[in-house]
């Protein structure tokens, strides 16, 4: 079945069930092993994290109009990608056997991909059975020639000394050719976001929204949307009891609705516990995949506070596995927007209402803050800016994004916020991160709409509509001037932030209608 892409192994596996996997895996990987409650402890090798310095998009003559070419989407030429396909390939025939996984991305049938991975790792195997749609038997039994390819030699390097090629890693995007080849890194991540990749390119050339989100819904249908980078609470603060989750990380937006692309969850998980997070702890189990875990190689137990081999330690797991999934996952269209950021300079308030346009200019910003710890070589606060809250991704240009939430927004009526997890008090080692309790008390007052019906003020900088009161929130952190013990440095604070927004949105002001760029802040 293979011979059509070069590859003559004798021994292809396809499709194989979890359990026998599972057996791959453990006998065959290193590294690999069960935990006490069932899950497949895996280990990615010395990439433990994506590499978005190494993702290259073949240039050519159909896409090489739609595509923001630069820093985010590097061109490569046909035949340099010619040269890294028969390399991975080459690599691929010489194991002596591969997996092969074929699944769905997109759960409105309507826009569909079928995708096949091809990969010489269980692991990988069994990670994108989790993350993709899994096909029926009959399905698969009439699946056909996919839509896409994964070509995964992750274990093989790329050849640092072809042309074009900057280090030994290669993810390589052929939009024409319909594949994705993988070398230099056995990271399973960069599976999962080729295929967002690929999902956000066509399907905005289809007029759809492709978003960098989670999604749940209410009792009454409601959909709320959450935006936001790593960090901010995306995954935890979708997964509500109360709420149904429609998905925690990718989704189209179309005229029917929103609609998961994934068939599975992806979710950071340091300091993972049963108190703070029950939905996911309790998703991890057998059939789960645990990467880059520290275990204990006699009780099999994880510990989630260790990050000695890397503080990207992640858990994947099929959506069903969260007991309040939406099956399929397809919802309404949103009647609320959250835009999440975690600002640890402690100037944003916990939570603001935003105009259409000022959700336009929040949107393509994509503010969050990286603190101390997080990332090799930050000791202080660092503004971070994501166009569309996950610019790695996006292929087209961000006022592309921008101007279909616009348009979605403006049909459906929806309502954005702005909501902050980061710090109060002060800045990351002054002041204290707000309470997830709080936050979820925020979210809460979203959804029944009482903060809607709060009365609010103008915020002098940023011009947002700040709360004065919520229930179950402290109402003087709602207001961040107020918690600080020196009003003067809060204003320099604030200022400060103001100035970095105002510099990032320099990049995007030629594409931005001017009421969305007077919808910045002001100083």
């Amino acid at each position: 079945m293979l011979k059509s892409y070069g590859i003559s192994v004798s021994n292809i596996y396809r499709n194989l069930p979890p359990a026998r996997l599972y057996e791959a895996a453990i006998t065959k990987e290193k590294g690999s092993l069960m935990t006490d409650v069932g899950a497949l402890a895996v280990r990615s090798g010395s990439k433990t994290g994506r590499s978005p310095a190494d993702k290259r998009i073949v240039e050519d003559p159909e896409t090489k109009g739609d595509i923001w070419w630069g820093d985010v989407n590097i061109d490569l030429s046909d035949r340099v990608y010619r040269i890294n396909e028969e390399r991975a390939i080459d690599y691929l025939n010489t194991r002596d056997e591969l997996y092969v996984l074929d699944g769905f991305a997109g759960w409105d049938p309507k826009y569909r991909l079928k995708i096949r991975v091809i990969c010489s790792r269980a692991y990988h195997a069994l990670f994108m059975h989790n993350m993709l749609m899994r096909p029926s038997p009959a399905e698969l039994e009439s699946f056909g020639e996919p839509d896409y390819v994964i070509i995964n030699a992750g274990r093989f390097p790329a050849n640092r000394y072809t042309e074009e090629m900057t280090s030994e890693t290669s993810i390589d995007i052929n939009f024409q050719k319909r594949r994705i080849v993988i070398l230099g890194t056995e990271y399973a991540g960069e599976m999962k976001k080729g295929v967002f990749t690929v999902m956000n390119y066509l399907m905005p050339k289809q007029g759809i929204l492709s978003m960098h989100c989670s999604a749940n819904e209410g009792q009454a249908g409601d959909v709320t949307l959450f935006f936001g980078l790593s960090g901010t609470g995306k995954t935890t603060l979708s997964a509500d009891p109360l709420r149904q989750l429609i998905g925690d990380d990718e989704h189209c937006w179309s005229d029917s609705g929103v609609f998961n692309i994934e068939g599975g969850c992806y979710a950071k998980c340091i300091g993972l516990s049963e108190e703070k997070e029950p939905e996911i702890y309790g998703a991890i189990k057998f059939g789960s995949v645990l990467e880059n875990v520290v275990v204990d190689t006699e009780s099999r137990k994880v510990n989630y506070d260790a990050a000695s081999i890397t503080e990207n330690t992640r858990a994947c797991y099929p959506i069903e596995y969260i007991p309040n999934a939406k099956i399929p996952c397809l919802g309404g269209h949103p009647k609320n927007i959250i835009f999440l950021t975690c600002d640890a300079f402690g100037v944003l308030p916990p939570v603001a209402r935003l105009t259409p346009e000022q959700a336009m200019y929040h949107f393509i910003s994509g503010y969050t803050a990286k603190v101390a710890g997080t990332e090799q070589g930050v000791k202080e606060p660092t503004a971070t800016f994501s166009a569309c809250f996950g610019e790695a991704f996006m292929v087209w240009h961000p006022s592309k994004y921008a101007e279909l939430l616009a348009d979605c927004m403006r049909k459906h009526g929806s309502q954005a916020w702005l909501v902050n997890t980061g710090w109060s008090g002060g800045g990351f080692g002054t002041g204290k991160r707000i309470k997830l309790q709080y936050t979820r008390a925020i979210i809460d007052a979203i959804h029944d709409g009482t903060l809607a019906a709060a009365e609010k003020v103008k915020d002098p900088i940023f011009g947002v509509e700040v709360p004065l009161s919520c229930k179950a929130v402290p109402s003087e952190i709602l207001i961040p001037k107020n918690t600080w013990a020196d009003p003067r440095a809060y204003d320099k604070a604030v200022v400060d932030l103001a100035h970095r927004f105002q510099k990032n949105f320099e990049k995007y002001k030629s594409g931005s209608h001017k009421d969305i760029i007077a919808s910045g802040p002001a100083v």
